[in-house]
């Protein structure tokens, strides 16, 4: 085996490295994909069966995965083939690494748009914002789009450029503790609307007849977006780890944040739509509708508009912006381990591959919209490769590796550093043995099937 590199950055201490991988795992997915599928798959029967899997398949995936990168002290691709140079290491480490170099790039496209959206707020615009039309010209423009994601990368990569502890462990610290604040009083604004309670009681009670199969795997799915699992982060965020840290507290931390965030955006979101549409689940449309065409519309219709979008596009600018330093600090790592460059040189590497592959999508819905694959656009395509396609099979490659190759024993002694017990060592070992590459077998098929209008998810 290879040895570790000493000089290797760091996080400073347990807060540097929660704060961090929480800030990863909360995400535009929690803001609006969130509430989107808690709505359509049954309210408070979504959330209970999120926070089941998120105490099993979510705990199991961030423990491997932070476990493996602390162990190796490598991004993806070096962490994989640290247990041998095979195919299935080489296939599995890359699969890892390349999916958040395919995500930043649309994902910092959205990310102009919440800036786009941010400054339109501020400069007084939210009547217009509130037009059936607005989303749909701006987007179709161009070159307003592609502005705002250059902007938005920019910021990625000043924040990147800095490095571990002055960059994104600095940035964390800033941005997280407001971002609660922020959650915390849009969640209190949103649930005493008049007509809210309604929403409130939707999204918190379960009720069972409300229960199917189709809400395990939209929940399952959801884990992927929400807690940034087989996205590669993890394993490069754990490889920052000091060794005297415990993984298990640490996972415990991320579970409990990005659970909490998720059932305040719900919050947020759920009971204000509620009472905007008067009491109608199916006004909590998908994607970027809801965000961007739905929510400006509620706030309009609130009063107060341009104080509580300012607050609710700041927050989710926020959220943006952490997600996508973890993204782009994977990449980065993995230029770094793989091509032996330094930081400012695979910083700006990583940056043009951000600009030409994000221009596509940025321009994919206006002067590109002839250009589709697979009858997809460019946002869409990337999102379905990296998301409904590698990302399962990454979980799986990871579930292979950690009970085929490393063995239960070693993950419990990485644990067990900094630890005197691996408390949920039993639901470890059965999940990563048996459940998970299960369960990431069904999210890949599931995905596929629901892309190709076999099902809808």
């Amino acid at each position: 085996m290879k040895k570790h590199n000493n000089k290797r950055s760091s996080f400073s201490g347990k807060l540097g490295f929660v704060l961090s991988a929480a800030g990863a795992s909360v995400g535009l997915g929690n803001i609006w994909r969130f509430p989107y599928l808690a709505a359509k798959y049954g309210g408070g029967m979504f959330l209970l069966v999120y926070i089941i899997l998120a105490l099993t398949f979510g705990y199991t995936m961030i423990v491997a995965e932070t476990s493996i990168g602390r162990m190796t002290k490598k991004s993806p691709v070096g962490a994989f083939k640290f247990f041998g140079n095979s195919k299935f290491a080489s296939l599995g480490g890359w699969i890892n690494a390349i999916i958040p170099i395919l995500i930043v790039p649309y994902y910092s496209v959205i990310g102009g748009w919440v800036i786009k959206y941010l400054a339109e707020y501020i400069i007084g615009g939210s009547k217009l914002l509130a037009g059936d039309d607005y989303f749909t010209n701006f987007i179709t423009g161009g070159f307003s789009a592609e502005i705002c994601f250059i902007i938005f990368t920019f910021i990625t990569l000043a924040i990147i450029y800095a490095g571990v502890r002055n960059g994104i462990e600095r940035v964390s610290k800033f941005m997280m503790p407001i971002l609660i604040v922020l959650s915390i009083i849009i969640t209190i604004y949103s649930v005493t609307r008049p007509g809210a309670l309604a929403g409130v009681k939707y999204f918190l009670i379960p009720n069972f007849k409300n229960f199917s199969w189709m809400t395990v795997v939209a929940a399952m799915g959801q884990m992927f977006y929400s807690l940034s699992i087989a996205m590669g982060i993890l394993i490069t965020f754990g490889s920052y780890m000091k060794k005297d840290l415990s993984i298990e507290d640490s996972t415990k931390n991320v579970e409990i944040f990005d659970t909490a965030i998720a059932i305040m955006a719900g919050l947020m979101i759920i009971p204000a739509v509620f009472a905007f549409s008067g009491g109608d689940p199916d006004a909590l449309n998908a994607g970027p509708s809801l965000m961007f065409i739905t929510i400006p519309k509620m706030f309009e219709s609130m009063g107060l508009s341009t104080v509580v979008g300012i607050l609710f596009f700041t927050l989710v600018l926020f959220a943006a912006l952490t997600s996508s330093i973890a993204l782009t600090e994977s990449a980065v790592s993995t230029f770094q381990d793989e091509f032996g460059w330094g930081r400012k040189k695979a910083t700006f590497i990583l940056g043009g591959i951000m600009l030409v592959l994000g221009s596509l999508s940025a321009l994919g819905y206006g002067p590109l919209a002839c250009v589709k694959i697979i009858g997809m656009q460019f946002l869409d395509f990337f999102d379905f490769l990296t998301n409904s396609v590698m990302m399962p099979i990454a979980a799986f490659a990871i579930c292979i590796l950690v009970s085929k190759v490393i063995g239960l024993n070693k993950i419990e002694e990485e644990v067990l550093n900094g630890e005197g017990k691996f408390r949920r060592k039993k639901i470890f070992n059965f999940m990563i043995k048996y459940l998970c590459p299960i369960f990431a077998t069904i999210i890949l098929l599931s995905s596929i099937a629901n892309a190709f209008g076999w099902i809808t998810i």
